[in-house]
């Protein structure tokens, strides 16, 4: 099948999932077409049957900002005439199901086009965030009923997208996922005495983002104070966003600077879980929580918020550890205990990896996004 996907090239789990899938569909036979403003994150290196197209989004003096929806789609229309594309997979509503649409529409009334079907993905904030907004939500909503076939990443997210949005179209729910073969702890000790220097630290915690205010990078330092006032912790914090200043100066003016390192934006995650003891997010709002699929695949427990999709995730004093977002008692309490008892911690990362292995590997998940594909295009 000839399909290209469109994402946001930035950090955040719908540009990586996105790029995940097309590496995935890639080495299963297909040919896949990513399309954004810029190499999407963990793009990497070369990728047979994978090719990246990038969208150019010029300024004219006549406008107030760039028009990326209008460039989008003149790609997308300009690369379905020279490809062929038999689909068109778009990782977030707007603005890429609705450049999906225009583009359909003009091949459409182009005699002798070849017109692909549309897919459209829901991750999250198109919904939660967009979707809520009168500015947005009329062209949200059109852009999810106009598509051909609509996944969300869990069931939370599509009962959000009906609560929201007054569409009755089905939407079809396909999880997240991660490469179980590149996802699980690896030894890595020289990383883990640089990271945790023996005699001065004991335990290693972190906590990995787009550090947008809904991810509560604050709330991950102050549950930490309180974990380091009983244990030889340190923080890592992975990934950048605009609340990252702000956590590593809260750090600073308790006292932590030392113990909180901020690592920025990090294309290999794999060795910093492998060499964690515990990831942080309480987060309050999560469609699904892919930073925490990622630190429980590299056995890592978890200690959550039990909001939006997590609970599909994570099943709590199981393979992690689910409290409300303010309940930062309960947070820290859950941690100390995982943190000072052996037993329970291998327990909890050991079913973590198991729930992995059992629903969410890519070997599972890219042959339902396979299956949705031919069924929406109706190929045997």
């Amino acid at each position: 099948m000839n399909i290209a996907i469109i994402c946001y090239p930035s950090v955040g789990g719908s540009g990586i999932v996105a790029t995940e899938l097309a590496k995935c569909l890639a080495d299963r036979g297909h040919d896949v077409h990513l399309i954004s403003t810029d190499p999407p994150f963990r793009l990497g290196e070369f990728h047979a049957g994978l090719a990246f197209h990038h969208v150019e989004t010029p300024s004219y003096p006549l406008f107030h900002e760039p028009q990326y929806l209008l460039s989008l789609t003149n790609a997308i229309v300009h690369l379905s005439r020279e490809l062929a594309f038999d689909l068109v997979h778009a990782h977030y509503a707007i603005p890429h199901a609705t450049a999906a649409y225009l583009a359909k529409q003009i091949l459409a009334a182009t005699p002798g086009a070849h017109v692909p079907k549309i897919v459209t993905t829901l991750h999250g904030t198109d919904i939660t965030l967009l979707g809520s907004d009168r500015s947005y939500s009329g062209t949200v909503a059109f852009s999810i009923e106009q598509s051909d076939g609509v996944t969300a990443v869990s069931e939370s997210l599509k009962a959000d997208t009906y609560r929201a949005l007054a569409i009755k179209r089905n939407i079809h729910v396909i999880p997240n996922f991660v490469d179980c073969v590149r996802y699980r702890r690896s030894p890595a000790d020289e990383l883990r005495q640089r990271m945790c220097p023996p005699g001065r630290y004991d335990k290693l915690i972190v906590h990995m983002s787009n550090f947008r205010p809904v991810k509560r990078a604050e709330a991950v330092v102050e549950v930490f104070r309180r974990v380091r006032a009983k244990v030889r912790a340190r923080l890592l914090l992975v990934g950048d966003g605009p609340d990252l200043p702000k956590a590593t100066r809260l750090a600073h003016d308790l006292g932590l600077g030392q113990d909180v390192i901020a690592l920025g934006e990090q294309d290999q995650v794999v060795p910093l879980l492998s060499v964690a003891d515990l990831f942080l997010l309480p987060s309050s709002q999560e469609s699904f929580g892919l930073a925490a699929l990622e630190a429980m695949a590299c056995g890592v427990p978890v200690i959550a918020s039990g909001v939006g999709g997590l609970p599909e995730v994570i099943d709590n004093g199981i393979n992690g550890f689910l409290k409300e977002p303010d309940d930062l008692d309960g947070m820290t309490e859950r941690a100390l205990t995982l943190l000072t008892t052996p037993a329970l911690h291998m327990r909890v990362a050991e079913a973590a990896r198991r729930k992995v292995e059992q629903r969410f590997c890519a070997d599972l998940v890219v042959p339902q996004y396979e299956a949705f594909y031919r069924e929406v295009t109706g190929s045997a």
